[in-house]
């Protein structure tokens, strides 16, 4: 097949940013090359300027075999359709399609011929004579093609040219646009961000990235075996694992090895592991390659979404102490206060305050009789040591209204999970019956009162507590002791199933070795 277009390093600078990276790329005869990417990553800056709409900075383009920089974008043998079509509103469905026909003076009977037979292409016979503006977005998209191809260029570009349609015509369009391709046999390069585009037109997807290509391939290509993680996410849903290549043909992720068919890694080199989620077989327990949990299941109309848990994240178990209400009532000032004990962190106590000592208890008085009744805490004493234990705290208002808790001082210990390179730490607390049944955001308030926390153990980040375990009802509470788990997220795996599962389901999951694709790390 014959090389139509050659991109040769093509730079394109506006002011400090640079748009594209050097690019090259070759087009060929009668392909279908979509441009894919993200808003902002180079894709139509590089289709203007093939049209001769831009200048490139640096590079060459060869048309044909000729550098084409200074030819200008009318004397180009290239036609393009924009998402916004431009139809002429003054004239009619003919008279947009014959418009550049009539620029080069061709006779009435050549320029009838041409238009009723792009007319037939595009499927408008009988709409010669009606008002653009009238038609619907996808008749008039069909215009716009018509209008482009009646002056037989060797390309088309199409930037966009479906993103004001909706859904339906969409997929309508995109079948009549790659029919329409092969009929005229001339080159189409389409720009889309919609991977379901690209996919399903394409002979080649050109995956671009802020300015670069990131992978260039047929859509079963990119789409079966995506060059890194970018890809893997921009084409399809995907599960994306942490691993290691320990060898040819078997890599390893969450401690065990797995069987695949990738080679030409290092030895113990981490990788990435994409298994698309069509591919995973719901099985029962312990019949398949791993074992999980249903977490969730969203019906998609020709199939399900099953997440499933398969390895629980990292955990740190504390107590709640929860305690009746410490409402103490002094008749004769006519005042109530309230306090909770607390724990704290040994590192902490140099730096305790008043202030931290009064929010951290929750530490307030209050005049039952009267609208402004916030009494002030005039009395906050404790004697807090650098050392473990527990120490009396003691809150009172000027009319001796007091009341005395527990600050329990602790040198806590931290969860490490080495496996999932993760820590979580958190406190032991105490909280009232009412502050409990009081609360909006149950799971939110606990994470706070226990001050829950959890990092990355490589470089430090912080990491989201995705679940708080509990079991007791928050509306028929009572005194006593109450373990709470906090954990960050597990591994979890996007499966599509015809099959109804429920929520906390037990399951197995299956795959084999051809549904591994192993990739190397980005950067």
């Amino acid at each position: 097949m014959k090389k139509l277009i050659q991109f040769q390093n093509i730079v394109k600078t506006f002011g400090s940013q640079v748009v594209l990276k050097g690019i090259s790329l070759d087009i060929y005869e009668n392909e279908f090359v979509t441009l894919l990417g993200p808003s902002g990553c180079g894709k139509t800056t590089l289709l203007r300027i093939l049209g001769g709409f831009l200048d490139a900075t640096e590079g060459h383009i060869i048309f044909d075999g000729e550098d084409i920089a200074g030819v200008p974008a009318y004397k180009r043998d290239i036609k393009t359709v924009f998402q916004r079509y431009a139809l002429f509103p003054h004239l009619d469905v003919y008279g947009n399609i014959a418009f550049g026909l009539k620029l080069k003076k061709q006779p009435k009977d050549i320029i009838d011929q041409k238009v009723y037979r792009m007319l037939s292409l595009v499927g408008l016979e009988g709409y010669a004579k009606r008002d653009v503006t009238l038609l619907s977005g996808g008749q008039q998209q069909r215009v716009a093609i018509a209008r482009a191809l009646v002056n037989e260029p060797k390309v088309l570009l199409l930037d966009e040219p479906l993103g004001a349609l909706d859904k339906n015509l969409r997929k309508e369009m995109q079948l009549e646009l790659k029919r329409i391709q092969e009929e005229v046999g001339i080159t189409f390069i389409f720009v889309t961000h919609d991977q379901e585009e690209a996919l399903t037109m394409s002979d080649k997807i050109v995956i671009m990235q802020n300015g670069e290509i990131e992978q260039i391939g047929t859509p079963i290509e990119v789409y079966n075996e995506p060059i890194n993680e970018y890809c893997a996410r921009f084409i399809g849903d995907s599960n994306i694992i942490d691993g290691t290549m320990k060898k040819d043909y078997l890599v390893n992720f969450d401690d065990v090895d797995y069987e695949c068919t990738d080679h030409g890694f290092h030895t113990d080199e981490q990788v990435d592991i994409m298994i698309r989620p069509e591919d995973i077989d719901i099985v029962p327990r312990n019949k398949g390659k791993l074992n999980g949990e249903v977490k969730s299941v969203l019906f998609k109309g020709v199939h399900y979404e099953v997440v499933a848990e398969t390895s629980s994240g990292t955990s740190k178990t504390v107590i709640m102490h929860v305690t009746q209400n410490r409402d103490i009532e002094n008749k004769e000032a006519k005042e109530m206060i309230s306090a909770s004990s607390f724990y704290m962190d040994l590192e902490d106590v140099p730096t305790l305050s008043d202030a931290e000592v009064i929010a951290r208890a929750n530490a307030h008085a209050w005049n039952e009789d009267e609208e402004e009744s916030d009494v002030s805490l005039t009395t906050v004493d404790y004697k807090v040591e650098e050392k473990v234990g527990s120490y009396n705290c003691t809150f009172a208002t000027d009319k001796g209204t007091s009341i005395t808790i527990k600050i329990a001082v602790t040198n806590p210990e931290y969860t490490e999970d080495i496996s999932n390179e993760e820590g979580v730490q958190a406190f032991d607390f105490y909280k009232t019956i009412d502050e409990i049944k009081e609360s909006v955001a149950l799971d939110t308030d606990l994470k706070r009162w226990a001050n829950a926390t959890a990092w990355n153990l490589d470089d430090e980040s912080k990491v989201e507590i995705w679940d708080v375990k509990y079991d007791f009802d928050d509306e028929d509470i009572t005194e006593g002791d109450y373990p709470i788990t906090f954990s960050t997220q597990g591994r979890e795996l996007k499966i599509e199933t015809t099959d109804h599962y429920e929520e906390g389901q037990r399951i197995g999951l299956n795959f084999s070795p051809e549904d591994i694709h192993v990739m190397r790390k980005m950067g």
